[in-house]
């Protein structure tokens, strides 16, 4: 008896279909996996056996082999155990091969026979959805596949015999209800709270309008965090193309917990003790790290310089590229990671550096030595920097004009990105500006060409460093709906170096 059934893998975020084969013989009894199956896949074993007797089938007592093809790929998994058991229920003749021929089959089951919630169902709906297949899932996934849309047909099932009975015709499928587009951001404050600090609100909205990565330096209690974290609150929603791809990565993390589409952008902070695998991805499965995580996203490093060096030189090729590959010997995986960072740092190992009461007995030289992990390259990378100074005095004091509120400031930046949208035809940023890109949209007139080239030589910048000057100068122009680059643009841009 032989049957086949479909599956897949994942290999990054890429989806391969992959073949269950099942062959069952006469012979001593016996239950084998073969196909390159890893430790997960192996003790399938026990599980679908178990599955089947507890569905009221009696589990055969032959030789069964089972073949995950093509055998070249790795397969990895839980959510083998539902193709492998289905495959062995149509070899008995069971279920009729018909009924799955054009069906893709994911899950995990428990030894009583239902199923457990998996990740990877986002990915495997939209392939489905591309090779005009449908899907078998368990009931509490459904949502993921059911979010693709028309064009695929769902079979949500919460137990192995009620799998059974739909594929028999005895049962009707039952669907979850649909999914719909959350609106609501979180709750994480708003920049009316944050009083004071204008010189970092200014910052921060030039960040969001522009894509820019930001470092904030200042003592403990200036209000570090709490800007960083408001940020998303000036930040475009996401388009339902991002949405979707920030779901496959969840989806391939398995760091969906309950499957909820939000146009909210991600926002990741990891803390400083975090290692290197988890921050670019990587280690015995090369999962997406928190700079994956945080695609289309902020990246929010709090206490910058409390990394390890190797933490931090790991960053310097995804800030250029947008990407990192993760090399194994089996294979080469490449994951997006279009973050935008926002790190934050204290200007010395106490904190302190430049208030003589509190200051320790090593400034400023514990300065250099706690900032020395720092690169250069890392500090290039980074197109604005600022310092946020101790604004205790504020809350005492009456504001001499309104604060704005957070979407007072967003109105400005969606202006500032809907000129950069018809700019370069596409949702980009001007931080993602390429070279021909900075010399056709960013020119100076004679003035500014020379305030540049006297900055370049007093402070030794390097051409990636006038680069990133020019980008965010042009980011301020647009902010003032500039056609042009004027000096004040120029100027304040240079402030941020």
């Amino acid at each position: 008896m032989f049957a086949k059934v479909r599956t897949v893998s994942f290999v990054g975020l890429d989806v391969k279909e992959i073949e269950v084969q099942v062959h069952i013989t006469r012979g001593m009894p016996m239950f084998s996996i073969v196909g390159l199956a890893n430790k997960s896949v192996s003790e399938a074993k026990e599980r679908v056996r178990s599955a089947i007797a507890s569905s009221g089938f009696q589990f055969p007592q032959s030789r069964i082999t089972i073949n995950l093809a093509p055998a070249d790929i790795i397969k990895d998994g839980s959510h083998y155990d539902l193709p492998i058991a289905i495959g062995i229920l149509s070899s008995m003749g069971i279920i009729d091969t018909k009924e799955i021929n054009d069906k893709i089959i994911i899950g995990e089951l428990s030894l009583d026979g239902n199923l457990n919630k998996i990740g990877g169902v986002l990915p495997t709906a939209l392939y489905a959805r591309q090779n005009n297949l449908g899907i078998i899932t368990p009931f509490d996934c459904a949502n993921e596949a059911m979010f693709i849309g028309n064009g695929i047909d769902v079979i949500p099932t919460k137990n192995l015999s009620n799998l059974i009975a739909i594929l028999q015709g005895y049962e009707e499928k039952t669907l979850p209800v649909p999914l719909h587009v959350e609106n609501l951001n979180k709750s994480v404050g708003d920049f009316f709270d944050v009083k004071g600090q204008e010189h970092a609100k200014r910052a921060l909205e030039i960040a969001a309008a522009g894509g820019h990565n930001v470092l904030m330096k200042g003592m403990p209690g200036s209000g570090k965090s709490m800007l960083a974290q408001r940020i998303i609150t000036i930040m475009p929603e996401l388009t339902l193309e991002e949405m979707l791809e920030i779901g496959i990565i969840n989806s391939i993390s398995n760091s969906l917990k309950d499957f909820i589409i939000s146009t909210q952008i991600p926002f990741r902070a990891p803390h400083h003790s975090a290692s290197t695998p988890s921050i670019v991805g990587g280690g015995k499965k090369a999962k997406p790290g928190e700079i994956t995580l945080a695609h289309k996203g902020i990246l929010f490093l709090d206490e910058f310089a409390e990394y390890p060096s190797n933490v931090l030189e790991s960053l310097r090729q995804p800030m250029e590229t947008r990407e990192i590959t993760i090399s194994r010997a089996e294979s080469h995986i490449t994951y997006p990671a279009d973050f935008q960072l926002i790190a934050a740092m204290n200007p010395c190992k106490c904190g302190y550096l430049g208030d003589t009461n509190k200051e320790c007995s090593k400034a400023p030289i514990c300065a250099e030595d706690y900032t020395r992990k720092i690169s250069g390259p890392i500090m290039e990378r980074i197109d604005i920097h600022i310092t946020v100074n101790p604004s205790t005095a504020n809350i005492f004091e009456k504001e001499t004009k309104p604060v704005e509120t957070s979407a007072q400031i967003k109105e400005r930046v969606m202006n500032a990105r809907n000129i950069q949208e018809q700019r370069f035809g596409i949702r980009k940023t001007n931080t993602k500006m390429n070279g021909g890109e900075i010399e056709k949209f960013c020119k100076l007139d004679n003035e500014c060409e020379q305030i540049i080239q006297r900055a370049m030589k007093r402070f030794g910048l390097s051409i990636r460093q006038y680069h990133k000057i020019l980008k965010v100068s042009r980011t301020i122009a647009d902010l003032s709906n500039s056609e042009n680059i004027q000096k004040p643009h120029l100027m304040e841009a240079l402030g941020f170096r």
